[in-house]
């Protein structure tokens, strides 16, 4: 597991979250938003940055829900997405 930092642009925050691999730039994730209902975002920006321990390099995501999406709607169930992750949240 590759734990990433997700910055959500929709509502300006921050989570730490484990996914299996790292997203990719214009992919989709199904994400819980704070209100506890499940959204589509899409992947703006994947970026790296070095830890302040050894030569490690942390990954981080910039996300922005998928416009026409609400969350919670479930009208298309989130089949446009190219592929989608529910990450385990720490």
């Amino acid at each position: 597991m590759i734990e990433i930092e997700v910055q959500n642009e929709t509502n300006q925050s921050q989570e730490r979250m484990r996914f299996a691999a790292v997203p990719r730039i214009g992919e989709g994730l199904r994400l819980r938003g704070p209100d506890g209902m499940w959204a589509s975002y899409d992947v703006l920006d994947v970026w790296y940055q070095k830890a302040e321990f050894g030569d490690v390099w942390v990954p981080y995501l910039h996300v922005c829900m998928t416009p026409g999406e609400t969350a919670g709607d479930i009208g298309n169930a989130g089949f446009d997405v190219q592929r989608e992750l529910e990450p385990f949240k720490i």
